[in-house]
């Protein structure tokens, strides 16, 4: 029986999956541990740089955490035993969202609102993804037509 295998996502792949998602995981260092944290976001595309946009409540773990982040989104099909993930490196950067077309362009859209007035951004350092696909099986059907 044949094995699954991993591939990597192209850079445009990785892209087009941050961008049709909300929804993500932000990993900063406390106290020398790592903590993940699940957070909306919003891709930003502008001048051909890129850019992963957060808003959260000042004073959190998330607005206080060192520069060196990691981002992550992924999607899973356990029935098929596959899925896929992107991972973002990069650096935190505070902003401050004065402008009306900031906040409209930028806005990551929380789900938690109250409260939520600290804007962040992630540069990334890389953008990396890759996708687990599980081997045929002895019943895949690749034409439904064919029953």
């Amino acid at each position: 029986m044949a094995e699954a295998r991993i591939e990597r996502l192209s850079l445009e792949e990785c892209l087009r999956l941050l961008r049709g998602g909300s929804v993500g995981r932000i990993g900063v260092v406390v106290d020398e541990f790592p903590v993940v944290l699940p957070i909306n976001y919003r891709l930003v595309e502008t001048s051909g740089r890129t850019w992963v946009a957060v808003r959260t409540r000042p004073g959190n773990v998330i607005e206080q955490a060192s520069a060196n982040v990691a981002f992550e989104i992924d999607g899973i099909d356990p029935a098929q035993k596959q899925g896929w993930s992107v991972l973002v490196r990069g650096t935190v950067h505070h902003v401050e969202a004065g402008t009306a077309y900031f906040r409209e362009r930028w806005d990551s859209h929380p789900w938690l609102t109250a409260e939520r007035d600290a804007w962040l951004i992630v540069s990334p350092v890389a953008i990396t993804g890759r996708r687990v696909l599980s081997p045929a099986s002895d019943w895949d059907v690749p034409n439904p037509a064919h029953l």
